[in-house]
This record gives structure tokens, C-alpha cells and sequence, in this order.
């Protein structure tokens, strides 16, 4: 149950969104992504701050790419970011082994293997639009720790809080650095993401999509603190909507004592997948809103002209 200050009737309005999401979450799974792709096509026509946000970042990053070509990309996105919301929902409201049957697993041999050595992991994911989706069919194969942001709305923070400690074995917000040591060096796995813009403090700037972009350094500092593996994860939706690929890669290079290379060496590899799957991606956030230029005022880059 809820904590008594979670039921006053404030909080009633979003208690009853939660349970029609919960509806919704009940229906069968082609037509949840046919509502989903539906959202995303309003979403694309009444978002016009979010779609000027896509727009900038396909300008900047696919600058080889047309006018009509990046448009298409942008609507896409839209599109798979609203599909990506209803697999959010399921991934909160649903049993992950609903759609076992429809994903494909690759690659947990390598996971497998650094748990025989008793070494911890540190997967390293991104916001591929699938995000909340892919970590609950994760731990259907394996356990896993992840990091998250609180949220400000106090009724979906206990929401979400409460429905990730059923899939994980712990939960951790993203500044307990010392918590995030620990499991690793117990030899478990521990699920991050490093591709947001956060800001100038603690972050370098390295080329994402040949474009220098604010990236944090942390990645390089926990695994060598908590003396773990590198792991780089995907996670996407097949393009014929026929289900999802989630694959474990090759670990990387990281730490390798330069903590301007491990960025860049991870923000290659995300790079390299989204070239792949170019619109299954959080395009709509800032991503390039922190310049070098120190004088340059946050998100300047987005203003439109």
C-alpha cells in the first residue's frame, strides 16, 4: 500500500491515470503498438517544441541526409518514441514474461562468463525507446541493479520506485556513486547510461555524430572503483514490429586511463548503433544543449531563428 500522504484526493487525478494506463496495458500487443504509433503521429503534430528539438539534432547529426529525408526521420521518431511509451507501460504494468516469446536474446553467454570469474559488469545502455521495456525482459535471463532519476510527481515516484523493485535486485538513484561500487565489486551487474547532456561539470566533450556533446565522465571512474567489466547493451524493436533483439556486446576498453578517449569510445558505439536504427532514440531531448563555448548559453543551440 501507498504511504497515507500518496491517497489525498490532490494526488486522485493521477491515481485514475495510472489505472486507465493500466487498461490500456491489458490489450493485445499489436494494437497497443498501433496505439502507440497513433500517439506518436498527434504527439508529432501538437509537440511543436519537441519536434523543433528532433528537428535540430537530425540537422546536426545527418547533416548528409535531405530536408524531406531528416523530416521523415523526425515524424519516425515521434512514432517510435509513442510505441515506446505504450512498451514503457507494459514494462510497468505487465509480467516481462508476456513477451518473452517475442524477444531475442543475444550474447549472455558474455555475462555468464564475468559471473564465473566473479567479476561485476557495468552494462552500458541509452535511451533507445524501448528503455524500461528492454530491462524488464532482461531480468528474466539474469538479475540486475540499475540507476534512475527520481521523479518530481511524488505519486509516480512511488509508482515506479515500487514496480522497479519487483524486476530488480535493487534500485539506486543515480548519484549513489558508493552503491553502485559496492554491487560491482560483489560481482553483479549494474545497468547505466551515460548518453544525457547534464551539463558542463563532470563531463567532457567528445563528437557524437561529429558534433561535440557534454558527456560524463563517471562511466571510466565507477568501473574502475568497483574493478568492473564494461558492457556495452542494445535494445531495439525489430523493423517489422515483429518483436525485439536485446544483445549483450563485446566489453569495452574502458577504464583506459584517459577519461576523454573512454567517452568518446562510448559514444561511438552508441553512434554506431543508431546509424543502424537511426529513429529508436530519445532525439527529442537537448542533447547538444551544453556548448564548449562556456560564454554560449544553455540550449542556445535550440532557439530557433
Amino acid at each position: 500500500m501507498p504511504p497515507k500522504a500518496l491517497l489525498h484526493p490532490k494526488h486522485w487525478p493521477t491515481w485514475l491515470g495510472l489505472g486507465f494506463l493500466l487498461l490500456i496495458t491489458r490489450l493485445p500487443w499489436r494494437l497497443q503498438l498501433a496505439i502507440g504509433k497513433v500517439l506518436g503521429l498527434v504527439l508529432y503534430r501538437l509537440g511543436k517544441s519537441r519536434r523543433h528539438v528532433a528537428q535540430v539534432n537530425f540537422e546536426l547529426c545527418f547533416p548528409e541526409k535531405s530536408p524531406a529525408e531528416r523530416e521523415a526521420m523526425v515524424r519516425q521518431t515521434f512514432i517510435d518514441n509513442g510505441i515506446g511509451l505504450m512498451e514503457t507501460l507494459i514494462g510497468w504494468f505487465r509480467d516481462p514474461h508476456w513477451l518473452v516469446n517475442k524477444t531475442r536474446f543475444y550474447g549472455f553467454e558474455r555475462l555468464e562468463e564475468a559471473r564465473r570469474q566473479g567479476k561485476g559488469v557495468l552494462l552500458l545502455g541509452a535511451h533507445y525507446s524501448m528503455l524500461d521495456l528492454a530491462g524488464a525482459l532482461f531480468v528474466t535471463k539474469m538479475p540486475a541493479n540499475i540507476s534512475y532519476r527520481p521523479q518530481d510527481n511524488p505519486v509516480m515516484n512511488w509508482f515506479m520506485q515500487t514496480g522497479r523493485e519487483k524486476l530488480y535486485t535493487a534500485c539506486f538513484s543515480r548519484k549513489d556513486i558508493r552503491s553502485f561500487i559496492r554491487c560491482l565489486k560483489n560481482g553483479e551487474i549494474l545497468w547505466y547510461a551515460q548518453d544525457q547532456d547534464l551539463g558542463r561539470k563532470n563531463s567532457v566533450f567528445v563528437d557524437f555524430f561529429g558534433v561535440p556533446a557534454a558527456t560524463i565522465t563517471a562511466t571510466s571512474r565507477i568501473a574502475k572503483a568497483g574493478d568492473a567489466l564494461v558492457m556495452p547493451m542494445t535494445y531495439f524493436r525489430r523493423d517489422d514490429n515483429s518483436g525485439y533483439d536485446i544483445t549483450i556486446h563485446e566489453p569495452l576498453p574502458i577504464p583506459s586511463g584517459d577519461d576523454v578517449e573512454d567517452a568518446r569510445m562510448a559514444n561511438a558505439f552508441i553512434e554506431s548503433q543508431l546509424r543502424q536504427h537511426p529513429t529508436q532514440y530519445l532525439w527529442l531531448h537537448k542533447r547538444f544543449k551544453t556548448s564548449p563555448d562556456a560564454t554560449q548559453k544553455s540550449g542556445s543551440i535550440y532557439r530557433r531563428k
